[in-house]
């Protein structure tokens, strides 16, 4: 090996641990503000069966829905969402709703979209239905609010108002303003 030969390698050697500094140096630390946003790593689930119990741990009710996901705040979103009351709870109301949310921690969840709930104790004359475009619902202490417009029909008649409390497990309801009815033999 000449010098020329040595000299070059000793070159190719200094650039190579050069290069080799500025990128170690310059690579970034986990302190360094990341350009992009980190992946939630909640979970979601397709055809979502979810069982809510009492503090006995018995079955109290089901929420059934297409879609259900976890957000960033520990909420869960819900879409074509059904919630069913157990047999054995006597409470023969179901509630339909295009979404949901329930926040953690919370009883309470928010309903939203053509949310519909149906007494089907009975025949078909005897049915109550009510309409709404939201509602929170606490499940376990069956009770069903709104301030929005609402409409309830039982048979051929039909109220609406402008607001609403229902007690689910007593089929109760009161109005809160603007009652209208019609009421037909």
């Amino acid at each position: 090996m000449g010098p020329r030969t040595i000299t070059v390698i000793i070159l190719l050697s200094a650039g190579a641990i050069g290069s080799w500094y500025l990128a170690r140096s310059n690579a970034p630390t986990y302190e360094d503000d990341l350009p992009y946003e980190p992946v939630h790593q909640g979970y979601y689930l397709k055809q979502a069966r979810i069982l809510g119990t009492d503090e006995d741990g018995s079955l109290l009710y089901e929420i059934e829905a297409e879609h259900a996901e976890q957000r960033e705040d520990d909420s869960i979103e819900f879409s074509k969402v059904r919630i069913r009351y157990s047999p054995d709870s006597g409470v023969p109301w179901v509630v339909n709703a295009d979404e949901a949310t329930l926040q953690d921690g919370s009883p309470t969840m928010i309903l939203r979209g053509n949310v519909q709930i149906v007494n089907e104790g009975g025949s078909a004359e005897e049915n109550t239905e009510i309409r709404t475009q939201y509602l929170e619902l606490d499940a376990k202490e069956y009770i069903a609010e709104t301030d929005a417009r609402v409409q309830i029909r039982f048979g051929s008649r039909s109220v609406t108002a402008t607001g609403m409390l229902a007690s689910l497990n007593d089929d109760k309801i009161a109005l809160k303003s603007n009652v209208r009815g019609k009421i037909a033999p």
